[in-house]
């Protein structure tokens, strides 16, 4: 793979995702929530590439992957109005399908189109499979992460302006925006497991499973990021201030603390 195959997939990914825009401003705050989200999201994965020495050819597939993880979430708002994949369609699988119909990835190796179909298709799964090859695992594992990494700033983002100005927020909100939380969520938190959306009740429901993201976390170069932003510490403050909430922070910032000094 090449340069100039990368430069090729960007100007069809801005050309593919033009399309989309109309006259509804909800609908192009939104589609212009997941642009901007991919294009951080690339950035991100050159920080991990970096950080993980990747060699030239396989930072170019990761590029790709991190291009084109959700060039499905276009479609999906478009027809369906709304980012939930339990009230639409499967965004992952969605992206194929577009990369697909559209013959995007017909002029790649047989390897390189395997990784990339492979790790867009398992980057929105609650944890990767046991079996995966190794050759496809680190590019799913890089795209996981680099995700993560940019969804911290895009909901802490969309959490702040629901707070102070909720009446001018036009992004979705999913959950109802209410002071309680699940116990079962928090004892999840506690237990280190990650959790999935058909769990969750409420929006603070929500804040907590991102809190458990880290814990899914591949690469301890993910978490120094995590920590620079001050992502962690910023839900936190966002969620009420009761013992569990303590707990729960408590457990998030000790497990990352410790990955972070074990990889030195």
């Amino acid at each position: 793979m090449q340069k100039e195959q990368l430069d090729f997939y960007k100007k069809w990914f801005h050309d593919y995702v033009a399309g989309f825009y109309a006259d509804d401003e909800y609908v192009n705050a939104n589609l212009k929530l997941k642009e901007n989200h991919t294009y951080s999201v690339c950035s991100q994965m050159a920080y991990l590439a970096d950080k993980l020495n990747i060699g030239d050819e396989d930072r170019l597939i990761a590029q790709t992957i991190a291009l084109f993880h959700d060039v499905g979430r276009f479609e999906q708002f478009a027809k369906y109005g709304t980012y939930n994949d339990l009230k639409s369609v499967n965004h992952c699988q969605l992206a194929l399908d577009v990369l697909r119909r559209h013959g995007v990835l017909n002029e790649l190796q047989e390897r390189q189109s395997r990784v990339i179909k492979t790790a867009i298709r398992l980057h929105g799964q609650k944890s990767l499979p046991a079996d995966l090859d190794q050759d496809a695992e680190i590019f799913a594992k890089l795209i996981r992460d680099a995700d993560k990494i940019d969804i911290y700033r895009v909901v802490i983002e969309a959490y702040k302006q629901n707070l102070v100005e909720p009446d001018r927020l036009k992004l979705e909100i999913e959950f109802p925006d209410e002071p309680s939380y699940s116990r079962h969520i928090v004892e999840a938190v506690l237990r280190q497991e990650s959790l999935d959306y058909s769990q969750l009740r409420t929006l603070n429901d929500m804040k907590l499973m991102q809190l458990a993201w880290v814990f899914d976390v591949n690469f301890a170069e993910t978490l120094l990021k995590i920590r620079q932003h001050q992502s962690l510490e910023q839900i936190v403050a966002l969620l009420p201030r009761t013992d569990d909430i303590n707990l729960v922070a408590r457990c998030v910032f000790d497990y990352v603390a410790a990955r972070l000094e074990k990889n030195g």
